[in-house]
């Protein structure tokens, strides 16, 4: 069995860098949308009509389902939210 170590379960999962870089602020923005729905007492069908989806796709947030969603449409549900979304750009280590 290796030791190999890694810095995120996507570094390790993912084939490539880049993917997981991808499902790193993916899995960021999904929970904070499914927090924002939660603290906010959102049912799914006021969280859908908020966001301008329908209700399986605020289920398939909420269950996690995260290759069912792209970061453009986290980041447009986020920002509907009223979430300010950051980002910081560092070298590689």
């Amino acid at each position: 069995m290796s030791s190999q170590r890694f810095a995120s379960v996507w570094d390790a999962i993912e084939d490539t860098p880049e993917e997981a870089e991808n499902m790193k602020l993916r899995s960021v923005l999904m929970a904070a949308l499914k927090d924002y729905i939660t603290r906010t007492n959102l049912s799914q069908a006021q969280a859908a009509k908020l966001f301008g989806v329908t209700q399986p796709r605020v289920s398939d947030l909420m269950r996690g389902k995260i290759n069912l969603f792209g970061l453009d449409t986290l980041v447009n549900m986020a920002t509907t939210a009223g979430l300010h979304i950051e980002m910081r750009v560092l070298e590689a280590v």
